[in-house]
């Protein structure tokens, strides 16, 4: 079993940095900090967690709280949080609200009895139980929990993204199923969607807008799908993006079912990049959410034990173009 000693070598720094990387200590460069951590994922080393947390009085646990561990995008978050986690030396306790604030608000006093190093907390929604004192340091994932400080993606931008995409292929008659608007995504995809929405139709008034709102589920976006495309050929959306990659395949699902082809007669666009993304057919375009970046910054700021408040970090998603979306044809012309 590899020691201190050895993991220092392979780094080539002293034991005392390595002592101070894996504590946290926050002097310590980022590049020594880097080949340490580097150093400890190579030879698979494990520092004594019963030992430092007999002297901190806190284990090195992380506690990470997701709505729904079946929604394939937490799934992803949550490995790649793990991952990083691991490579600082902390191990992750992770709990599954089942999108019920109640259960989330018992999960997150059963993990702060645990003395965690960190909590991060993806919520439910806005009416999430409040926290209102805590000695560990709390951080709000992809969706705002309360007042704590914000990792996520720039959700207004993806969908504007999608919104100009969609128009610049000629779409004129779009529809948007939007997420639950009691949650700050939800809120935050639609509105960038309509609002660049908005800013294309001051140029041309021709354009149509269709919004619904529903769960960033399968069913709903099958739900809502069924309704949309039941209408006449000349009077139905040409493009349909939704909130999320679950409603987006949902609505692949309903487009197949009643014989309507993708892209040809409509184009489909998700949120997230899911491996599941991928997987379908068509594959789904949409937008890409930087997980792993997601997950080192979450991790890199829920054990920063400094005093300085932190301000909210978004990082920018991407557009990324599949086989279900196209450019739409002019009246007259097949593909």
């Amino acid at each position: 079993m590899p020691t201190v000693k050895d993991v220092a070598r392979h780094a080539g720094v002293s034991v005392g940095t390595v002592s101070k990387v894996l504590s946290e200590d926050q002097t310590v460069k980022v590049a020594l900090r880097e080949r340490v951590l580097q150093a400890v994922t190579d030879l698979n080393y494990r520092p004594n967690m019963a030992a430092r947390a007999l002297r901190t009085n806190k284990f090195n646990i992380i506690g990470l709280v997701v709505p729904d561990i079946t929604n394939p995008f937490f799934a992803q978050l949550a490995l790649n949080i793990e991952t990083e986690a691991a490579r600082r030396g902390h191990t992750v306790m992770l709990t599954n609200s089942h999108d019920d604030t109640v259960t989330e608000g018992r999960q997150i006093a059963a993990l702060l009895d645990r003395s965690p190093r960190g909590l991060i907390v993806a919520a439910c929604n806005d009416t999430s139980a409040k926290l209102e004192s805590s000695e560990v340091r709390v951080l709000s994932l992809d969706r705002r929990f309360h007042s704590f400080p914000l990792v996520s993606t720039d959700h207004a931008d993806g969908s504007a993204k999608v919104a100009t995409y969609l128009i610049s292929l000629g779409h004129q008659r779009l529809a948007y199923l939007a997420g639950p608007q009691d949650t700050e995504v939800g809120r935050q995809r639609l509105a960038g969607f309509v609002r660049q929405f908005e800013i294309h139709n001051a140029q041309n008034a021709a354009l149509q807008l269709e919004i619904h709102n529903g769960q960033f589920d399968f069913h709903s976006g099958e739900i809502l799908a069924r309704k949309l495309l039941l209408q006449s050929e000349g009077e139905r959306p040409t493009a349909i993006a939704a909130a999320s990659d679950q409603m987006a395949i949902g609505v692949l699902r309903a487009a197949r079912d009643m014989g309507i082809s993708v892209p040809q007669s409509v184009s489909v666009v998700g949120f997230d990049d899911t491996t599941l993304a991928s997987l379908v057919v068509p594959r789904l375009t949409t937008v890409a959410q930087p997980t792993e970046k997601l997950a080192k910054k979450a991790v890199e700021r829920v054990l920063d034990e400094s005093s300085s408040p932190l301000e909210d970090v978004l990082l920018e998603g991407s557009l990324v173009i599949r086989e279900s979306t196209a450019r739409i044809l002019p009246a007259g012309h097949s593909s």
